[in-house]
C-alpha cells in the first residue's frame, strides 16, 4: 500500500492556509517556494498585477523539454454561509477520509505533487519534472491567464501536462469552455403613476431573457457530445439587477450571464447569437439605447483526441481508472492553446465534495494519486 504520510503532512499545512480567492495566497506561496527550492528545483515566482498574489513555476531534471508538468491552483472558494461540522481551515483526519476546505479542490493533488517534488531530489531523472502553481482559478481562471506570458517563456515542451482537478483519478480528455457576459438593458426613468408613458428597462430585460431561453432550446437541438451529463452547449442568466424604487420606472437593468460551449461550437458563434438576440429585442424599443453585451471573462475548453498516444500514456500513469470528460472548467485549455498535450487527472469527486461544507477526500484516492506520482518519477 502506498505510504501517504508525507502527502498528508503537506496537505495539513496547505489546508491551514485560508487561501480564499478574495484574499492573498502569499503565505502559502512562500512556504511552497521554500519547499521546492529545498528540494532542488529552479523556482520562478510570477506575481499578480497588483502583487497581492503570486504563482510559481518550478523545474528539476535535465533540459526543458519532455517529461511531465503538474498544474495546480492554490485558491479555494469561501466558506461563508456554509454550515461546517469540522474546522474548514484545519485538516481533520477521520479513518479513510480527511476533511478541510480545498482537500478535493485541489490541495490534495498539490500536496501529492509537492511530496513527489521532495522524492525527485533523490532520484536520477531521465526527463524534467515541472510544476505550475497558480492563483485565482476559482473566479474564472484569472490567475493562469495573467501568468501565461511568463509561462510561455518558461514551460518548454513537456510531453504531458496534468491538471490535477478532481476526476476520481480518471483521465479527463475534455471540458467545455466558458464566457461570462454582462448585458445591460436601457429604459426611461419616470413616475410609476405614468408608467405606460415610459420604457421600463425591466420589461426590456424580460423580453431579452425570453429570447435567450429560446436560444437555449436551439443549442440543445444542436451539436452534442454524450460524454457530458449535459451533452450540448448552454446559456445561463444567473443574476438580474434593476430598478431604484417601486415608484420609479427603471431606466437600467443588468444581467449577469454565461455560456458554456462544446469544442465543436466555437465561443464566437454563440456570442454572435446572443448579440443578435440583443439587437432583435432592441429594435422593439427604438426610443432608448440598444441592449449592450460586454465580455467579462472567458476561458477555453479542452478537447484532446482520445486516440492520442499521450492519453494512453496518461492512462498508464494513472493506473487505468478509466476516462471521462468533466462538466466544470479547468486551466487545461490554456496549456492546450500552447500546443501542449494536456489532460485532467486528480483525486476526489467534484459532485460530492467540491465547494461544499465539510469538503473531504478519500485517502484511497490520495494513495492512487501518490501512486501516479511514483509512476511519473520512474517514467
Amino acid at each position: 500500500m502506498t505510504d501517504i504520510t508525507r502527502t498528508l503532512e503537506i496537505l495539513d499545512k496547505l489546508v491551514g492556509f485560508p487561501t480564499v480567492s478574495r484574499d492573498s495566497n502569499l503565505d502559502l506561496i512562500d512556504w511552497v517556494q521554500n519547499l521546492l527550492q529545498t528540494a532542488g528545483f529552479d523556482v520562478t515566482r510570477i506575481w499578480s498585477p497588483d502583487r497581492t498574489k503570486a504563482g510559481l513555476f518550478a523545474r528539476i531534471g535535465p533540459g526543458v523539454d519532455g517529461g511531465v508538468c503538474l498544474s495546480a491552483h492554490t485558491d479555494v472558494v469561501p466558506v461563508d454561509g456554509q454550515v461546517w461540522t469540522r474546522p474548514p481551515f484545519q485538516l481533520t483526519d477521520e479513518g479513510d477520509r480527511v476533511y478541510g476546505r480545498g482537500t478535493t479542490d485541489m490541495k490534495g493533488f498539490l500536496a501529492s505533487a509537492l511530496a513527489l517534488a521532495e522524492r525527485a531530489r533523490k532520484t536520477p531523472l531521465s526527463a524534467p519534472l515541472s510544476l505550475s502553481i497558480s492563483y485565482d482559478e476559482e473566479i474564472g481562471c484569472v490567475g493562469i491567464r495573467q501568468m501565461m506570458p511568463d509561462l510561455k517563456q518558461l514551460i518548454g515542451k513537456p510531453r504531458l501536462v496534468i491538471v490535477g482537478e478532481p476526476t476520481s483519478m480518471q483521465v479527463a480528455t475534455g471540458h467545455k469552455g466558458k464566457t461570462a457576459l454582462k448585458g445591460t438593458c436601457h429604459g426611461q426613468a419616470g413616475h410609476s403613476a405614468l408608467a405606460p408613458q415610459f420604457v421600463n428597462a425591466v420589461h426590456v430585460a424580460a423580453d431579452f431573457v425570453h429570447q435567450i431561453r429560446q436560444l437555449q432550446d436551439q443549442l440543445a437541438a444542436g451539436p452534442h457530445d454524450d460524454a457530458y451529463s449535459i451533452p450540448y452547449s448552454t446559456v445561463h442568466i444567473g443574476k438580474i439587477t434593476g430598478g431604484r424604487a417601486l415608484n420609479i420606472v427603471p431606466d437600467s437593468t443588468q444581467l449577469d450571464m454565461e455560456f458554456r460551449h462544446l469544442a465543436q461550437t466555437p465561443a464566437q458563434d454563440i456570442q454572435r447569437e446572443i448579440e443578435a438576440v440583443a439587437h432583435q429585442v432592441s429594435r422593439a424599443y427604438p426610443s432608448v439605447t440598444p441592449i449592450t453585451v460586454e465580455t467579462i471573462n472567458a476561458y477555453p475548453g479542452l478537447n484532446i483526441d482520445p486516440s492520442d498516444k499521450c492519453v494512453a500514456w496518461a492512462d498508464t500513469l494513472a493506473s487505468h481508472f478509466g476516462r471521462t470528460k468533466v462538466p466544470f472548467g479547468t486551466e487545461a485549455g490554456f496549456f492546450a492553446e500552447l500546443g501542449l498535450k494536456t489532460v485532467v487527472i486528480g483525486p476526489g469527486d467534484m459532485a460530492s465534495d467540491g465547494h461544499k461544507p465539510d469538503e473531504g477526500l478519500s485517502k484511497t484516492e490520495l494513495r492512487a494519486c501518490d501512486a501516479m506520482m511514483d509512476n511519473i518519477l520512474v517514467s
